[in-house]
């Protein structure tokens, strides 16, 4: 299984640095603008460039000749340009409205050539060369960094550099991969039986589980429009000193956003160890904004945080983060003896089917059919596998009182 941390350590940078380290980011946005301006077309999505070896066979050398970067942090800029537009291409030919990709914010990604870990210091390439920022550790110990960059249980992968320019601060954000990881993934578990705990993300309740359990969202809101409510009173005094408290405010705000979200991670996990699941399947949070209209950007924020931590602290349970793709899941009917599909089906928080006449709450309908539609997702690619060996294997979904394999209905004893 794919065990992976993110260690975020801040640095102490000299004048110096902090005027090296500007310089690179500078034109390591320059080469990712290039970049994009070469591989886009307003024209068709057909004639964006998304191959990245071609991409970078056709712009290295120019990019080279006109920046003093280290070639890995070309070539990174160059990768970071590709991926945004092939992420736009995909949009595209959905039918969604897109533009260009720009690169304003000073992030640069380091990878193991550009970037080398000591214990309280960093080496990173820079436009005049190395520079080595101390690192600014809690006195609490051990620390993230400790557990996963020190650790001989975990590689490091990669890291962002970013710049705050709230704090004039500089951060890394360290990826890790437990070194186990590849062994695990690479055997297709002999044991390929599982059970799957489908999530849905919501306006109404941010999370609902095929179990049955809701996270509502109330709560989350309520605090959401009294931090706005602050920020907007302070903005109107237009003070230095409303200004400070404004930037305090926005720290308190996403310190508490993100417990919050952690503490819904930590309890979905929970969800899924109690109910005995392997899996814990998510809807694609790529066209979230597009299949939402209605939520705001403080619910976005919360899902894609919500993703990103259960899909780190679940593995550690022994458990699996998965993605299905999300279209229809709220139209169509979760019972496996009917699944009409329908966008009458659906009204606001209720589900009715049109067909056999299922009345149930909406999100959990959603739930469980995500959780359905991993479960024969991966039916079929055992069963097409000439490795797996593992055709009769059973995929489950957990639901409110039993299991669902797309085919029928498990009752649990007792129940």
């Amino acid at each position: 299984m794919d065990v992976r941390r993110t260690a975020v350590v801040k640095l102490a940078v000299s004048e110096e640095q902090r005027d090296a380290l500007h310089r690179t980011a500078e034109q390591y946005l320059y080469c990712a603008n290039r970049t994009a301006d070469y591989c886009w077309s307003d024209t068709s999505y057909t004639e964006c460039k998304t191959n990245k070896r071609e991409v970078r066979d056709a712009l290295y050398a120019e990019l080279r000749e006109e920046t003093d970067l280290q070639a890995q942090l070309v070539q990174a800029a160059i990768k970071r340009a590709v991926e945004a537009v092939k992420a736009c291409v995909e949009r595209w030919k959905k039918g969604q409205r897109v533009s260009q990709p720009t690169f304003t914010a000073e992030t640069m990604d380091y990878d193991t050539r550009s970037a080398t870990f000591y214990r309280n210091k960093v080496s990173l390439a820079t436009v005049e060369g190395r520079v080595e920022p101390s690192f600014v550790l809690p006195a609490d110990s051990p620390t993230p960094y400790e557990r996963y960059v020190l650790s001989e249980n975990y590689e490091f992968r990669e890291s962002t550099l970013r710049y705050d320019a709230a704090t004039d601060e500089f951060y890394l954000n360290i990826s890790t991969r437990r070194i186990d990881s590849d062994d695990e993934a690479s055997e297709d578990t002999g044991h390929s039986d599982q059970t799957v705990l489908g999530i849905d993300l919501g306006v109404n309740s941010l999370a609902v589980s095929s179990t049955g359990t809701f996270w509502q969202g109330d709560d989350y809101d309520h605090w959401c429009r009294e931090f706005e409510k602050r920020r907007g009173e302070m903005q109107q005094r237009g003070t230095q000193a409303a200004h400070k408290a404004l930037l305090r405010l926005g720290k308190r705000e996403e310190a508490w956003r993100k417990q919050y979200i952690h503490t819904i991670a930590n309890e979905l996990v929970s969800e899924a160890v109690e109910h005995d699941c392997d899996v814990i399947a998510f809807e694609e949070l790529s066209d979230i904004r597009e299949r939402l209209p209605q939520a705001k950007w403080h619910h976005v924020w919360a899902f894609r945080r919500l993703f990103e931590y259960v899909s780190y602290k679940a593995p550690e349970q022994g458990v699996s983060v998965e993605q299905v793709e999300p279209n229809h899941t709220s139209q169509r009917c979760s019972r496996t003896d009917c699944g009409f599909t329908h966008d009458g089906n659906r009204h606001g928080e209720q589900f009715e089917c049109q067909k056999c006449g299922y009345e149930v709450n909406a999100d959990y309908n959603a739930a469980k059919n995500i959780g359905v539609r991993y479960a024969r997702k991966r039916q079929h690619k055992l069963r097409s596998s000439p490795k797996s060996g593992s055709g009769d294997a059973q995929v489950d979904v957990r639901v409110n009182g039993g299991t669902l394999n797309g085919e029928s209905y498990q009752p649990i004893a007792g129940d």
